[in-house]
């Protein structure tokens, strides 16, 4: 298929409730529907007891009716498609790649090629993190195949709004608070 016709798959923010659950109900939903997540990201918001999702789905699937199904959610505060929104998004990778003393500056040459960082070198490995967006992240794995991958790890996408605007504007009138559940750091 001719890369000019492949769909952009779609980027959902959701700003939600930082409680136990909100992630499996918010999963059941995707189950039921038959959509499929190509990634997930969360992590608290700059408001307290919110947190927020950034997913991608796959082209395939109605961004407008996973919208409202998953509105319907009470853990939903807002949720918004930005596909077609001018946005930053980007994501990290962690990648461990065998290595010996004959390869190891032609790793850290390539890792400064791609702004991405050694993070850890050992006798036998180094591990490189690379923050970008998702074709720099691919372009840099697969040149590192080179060197043999022994492991991989990489961030879903995250995205914001360029400039003032916000994904998820601020009701100052109505100010709520949400409190985060006990014992409940993070996602």
């Amino acid at each position: 298929m001719p890369s000019w016709s492949k769909l952009i798959p779609h980027t959902i923010i959701a700003l939600v409730e930082d409680r136990p659950g909100v992630l499996n109900r918010i999963a059941s939903k995707w189950r039921q529907r038959g959509f499929n997540i190509e990634s997930l990201a969360v992590g608290h918001s700059e408001k307290p007891g919110l947190s927020r999702m950034t997913f991608v789905v796959d082209a395939d699937t109605d961004a407008e009716q996973v919208v409202r199904q998953l509105d319907k959610l009470v853990d939903i505060v807002d949720i918004r498609d930005v596909s077609h929104e001018d946005i930053v998004a980007r994501e990290m990778a962690m990648v461990k790649v065998r290595s010996s003393r004959d390869n190891r500056s032609q790793i850290i040459d390539l890792a400064e090629v791609f702004k991405a960082d050694v993070v850890d070198v050992g006798p036998d490995s180094m591990i490189i993190e690379a923050t970008g967006e998702e074709q720099k992240i691919d372009s840099l794995v697969a040149l590192l195949e080179d060197f043999e991958i022994i492991e991989l790890v990489r961030t879903g996408k995250v995205a914001m709004l360029r400039g003032s605007a916000v994904s998820h504007p601020h009701e100052e009138e109505e100010e709520e608070h949400y409190e985060r559940a006990p014992g409940v750091h993070t996602w």
